[in-house]
């Protein structure tokens, strides 16, 4: 069985990466790494950061570690939340806070539903060097009730393009099999075949 590290304490990630790998993968989080440094998310774009995390991380653990960054980007907001879409309301904020700021900036707009994409950048890194990038978007659009009680972060008001239900409303497979974390990772997937 093979060893992936997730650079995250977000246990919903890792999960969710879990869930779309399958058997065969034995995925942990940075909670089974005991003396594992915070690293700042300093970078400009998703694939800064997330470089920045698998080079930090993979120098002190000896396996595969993956570090994504991913986020939200809304066209009436220029591309906001983006990098800081976990901090879009402050560097402690909920994700309920979150949604909250960005159903408010959108509603001064006016209309009901906004143009904008999930994107996730995944690094794979192995003893401090960098394996390979992989990007994966979802487009869709941010609808200002929040629905669905399933999934994390903007899922309750994000809908994919061609579908009428909210990443929060959706099946996790189906999720999953849509999302840019899963378009992301089905190419690291391809990765590790070739």
């Amino acid at each position: 069985m093979q060893t992936l590290l997730i650079a995250t304490w977000n246990r919903h990630k890792t999960r969710e990466i879990g869930q779309m790998l399958g058997a065969g993968w034995d995925v942990r989080d940075l909670a089974s790494l005991p003396h594992a440094p915070k690293v700042e998310e300093t970078g400009a774009t998703f694939e800064e950061n997330a470089t920045l995390k698998a080079l930090t991380i993979s120098r002190i653990f000896t396996g595969l570690v993956l570090a994504d960054d991913s986020g939200l980007e809304v066209d009436a907001l220029s591309g906001a939340p983006g990098v800081h879409s976990a901090r879009f309301a402050g560097p402690n904020a909920s994700d309920a806070e979150n949604r909250f700021l960005l159903i408010g900036k959108l509603r001064s707009f006016g209309g009901n539903e906004f143009p904008a994409r999930f994107r996730c950048v995944m690094v794979l890194a192995s003893r401090g060097e960098l394996l390979g990038s992989f990007t994966g978007i979802i487009h869709g659009s941010i609808i200002l009730e929040e629905r669905g009680e399933s999934g994390f972060g903007y899922d309750s008001v994000f809908v994919p393009a061609g579908y009428a239900e909210t990443f929060g409303e959706l099946q996790s497979e189906i999720k999953n099999s849509l999302s840019h974390r899963g378009r992301a990772l089905a190419k690291v997937v391809e990765f590790f075949r070739s």
